[in-house]
């Protein structure tokens, strides 16, 4: 059986924002926040994949080199990309851009963040990802450190839910879920948004 446990990054400098690939770092209570998972977890990871992005990339390259187990960053993991959105709290989107953050709150589906990336592009490569990891391993345990926007999407994928799902699973800083596999069977949701 093959276990995923899917780490959101912590708390980042800047408050709360549209980041995308703003690449802003970890507040000390963020680090404190996924350290707290990590120490709960730690012993039973295998292996762990994180979103090139820094607040997801540095603690978990830290966290395999201390337990010396293998370290992979995967591009398909990063965040939804916000286009004009990236940097801008709320309150400015719906300040330049009147209406269409609720919309996109409702259900993005078919949207696009002015410059940015449609839900459906995330969709696929979260997909993409998600086929090769059930290709790849068969049992163990995998520490998937990545972003609100593509775990939610992993967890839509799983759940066979439109991408509308999406943004009815509020996921908050360093939140933890996990995820069964088998194959042959369908993957299964285990628990969602714990913290230790």
């Amino acid at each position: 059986m093959l276990t995923l446990d899917l780490l959101r990054h912590g708390e980042l400098v800047g408050g709360v924002r549209y980041r995308g690939t703003v690449d802003d770092p970890l507040t000390p209570n963020g680090r404190l926040q996924m350290e707290r998972v990590w120490r709960h977890i730690a012993d039973e990871i295998d292996i762990i994949v994180a979103s090139p992005l820094a607040r997801c990339a540095e603690p978990a390259r830290a966290w395999a080199e201390a337990r010396r187990i293998p370290y992979l960053l995967e591009p398909r993991l990063r965040e939804l990309a916000y286009g004009d959105w990236e940097g801008l709290t709320a309150e400015q989107i719906e300040a330049r851009w009147p209406g269409m953050l609720q919309r996109w709150r409702d259900d993005p589906s078919g949207m696009c963040p002015p410059g940015g990336e449609r839900p459906e592009a995330l969709q696929a490569r979260i997909m993409e990802w998600w086929r090769s990891v059930t290709e790849r391993f068969e049992d163990g345990r995998l520490l998937v450190v990545a972003h609100s926007g593509s775990l939610r999407m992993l967890l839509a994928i799983i759940l066979q839910a439109p991408i509308a799902t999406t943004r009815r699973l509020h996921m908050p800083y360093a939140c933890w879920s996990r995820v069964g596999y088998s194959a042959g069977h369908a993957p299964w949701l285990e628990f969602f948004n714990r913290t230790p």
